[in-house]
């Protein structure tokens, strides 16, 4: 089971702490002091899936050397705002590793180990792309 905590720090600064007491600073843009809390939710849909990728490529005993994510969206203009369409770019670098071996990683983790993918996939519609550097 999961838990975490948000605590007003004032304005519209908060502070979210996870179940082991690590902390982000969200607030809004106006503030610029955080990250604004649905861009934080693009930020936990890559680090999930980079974490599944990097476990299972390890796995498959490749050296990754780069890992980046990035992430785009579409959200509906009007309140709530939902995020309708997300669109991560995979850039990766390891020895040997294959355009194939690196999407069959992907997308084990978008598909089948990625909660937060799994947990948006209702609203919005995920897709992915994977680039091989050298």
């Amino acid at each position: 089971m999961a838990n975490a905590r948000v605590k007003w720090a004032g304005g519209t600064t908060f502070i979210g702490m996870d179940s082991t007491n690590h902390s982000v600073v969200m607030s809004s843009p106006k503030e610029g002091i955080g990250m604004k809390p649905s861009e934080l939710l693009l930020v936990a849909l890559a680090a999930c899936s980079s974490y599944d990728v990097v476990t299972i490529l390890e796995k498959k005993k490749f050296s990754l050397k780069k890992l980046e994510v990035e992430v785009n969206s579409e959200q509906e203009a009007e309140a709530p705002w939902t995020f309708t369409r997300i669109r991560l770019k995979y850039a990766l670098t390891a020895d040997g590793l294959t355009q194939t071996e690196a999407e069959k990683a992907i997308a084990l983790s978008e598909g089948k180990y990625c909660s937060v993918a799994a947990t948006l996939k209702g609203k919005a519609e995920i897709e992915w792309e994977c680039v091989i550097e050298p």
